[in-house]
């Protein structure tokens, strides 16, 4: 078998295994999705980041190094997917809800498992995953909410809403612990660590369960083409110049580019859905771009192989 099949049969199968898993479970005993989602919110996904913050070493130069990164890859997002709507002359709405769909990727329940199976015997290439994680959280409820609502919440909403998420204090904790040196003792490492494994299983069948709940339309539109075409083909191609310009190399520059080919993020959907602006195709976008990403992501981890070694 070729090592591309490899990539395919070991690293995203598992991963459409799990979302089939929870899409069928979603039909079967409609589930209370906001529970779950909750579950992993406040539960899973918090012990995961702290556990993988507590672990790893990460130099400050490096950590600077993907901030930067992060801050023009966004960026050049930002004024592609503008420009693109212009050309395509998208309403206001239309135009939010696609600006969101390429720059808003989900780095959570679908990035950080596919992270902690590419790496996982470097903790590294998680933890700049999880970092993509509280990033890509600023930029949902700033950028990603001024698009559809820009004058129905404030700058202090923003802020608190950013400041109650679990993810940033379970960084910031792991973060201090490791920095000090600080050890866990056994009885609290144990159910920290038994937390940190469930997350993979947990969250690709909650997202498989959520994605059974959207409807499938056979007509696609050109909204949700060009969504899928600007977060799995424009965006690798932006973050791989970038790494090179940048001078990146390594994990760092394997995991950034990985990380970049990852579908929309489901929270694109949540805030069309919630504020009424196109929530139908906001949503197919989501379903579309994660079915697409088994091709997409398969590429990209195995390009990703080549390009940077470490």
């Amino acid at each position: 078998m070729s090592f591309l099949g490899i990539i395919f049969l070991e690293v995203i199968v598992p991963i459409l295994i799990l979302l089939l898993i929870g899409a069928i479970l979603q039909r079967k005993f409609n589930f209370e999705l906001k529970a779950l989602s909750n579950l992993v919110t406040y539960c899973f996904m918090p012990a995961a980041v702290f556990m993988n913050i507590y672990k790893t070493d990460i130099d400050f130069q490096v950590l600077l190094e993907i901030i930067g990164y992060l801050l023009i890859f966004s960026f050049c997002l930002m004024i592609v997917s503008l420009l693109i709507s212009k050309v395509l002359k998208l309403d206001k709405g239309e135009a939010g809800v696609f600006n969101n769909s390429v720059v808003l990727m989900n780095s959570g329940n679908y990035g950080i498992p596919v992270s902690q199976l590419i790496f996982q015997g470097n903790p590294l290439g998680i933890s700049i995953q999880i970092i993509m994680v509280v990033f890509q959280n600023i930029i949902t409820f700033t950028y990603g909410l001024y698009n559809l609502v820009s004058a129905t919440k404030s700058g202090l909403d923003i802020l608190r809403a950013l400041l109650l998420l679990p993810i940033i204090h379970a960084m910031i904790f792991g973060g201090l612990l490791n920095a000090f040196h600080i050890p866990i003792p056994k009885f609290l490492l144990i159910p920290m660590n038994q937390l940190s494994n469930a997350f993979i299983a947990v969250a690709l069948i909650l997202l498989g369960a959520q994605l059974a709940k959207i409807q499938f339309r056979t007509m696609i539109n050109k909204l949700i083409v060009m969504s899928s075409i600007g977060r799995l083909i424009i965006s690798p191609c932006i973050a791989l110049m970038l790494i090179y310009i940048m001078g990146l190399d390594g994990v760092v520059a394997q995991s950034l580019f990985i990380a970049s080919s990852f579908p929309t993020s489901r929270n694109s959907a949540t805030l069309a859905l919630e504020y009424d602006v196109y929530p139908e195709v906001a949503a197919q976008t989501v379903l579309f771009t994660t079915i697409l990403s088994s091709i997409t992501v398969t590429l990209v981890v195995y390009l990703s192989s080549i390009l940077f070694v470490y």
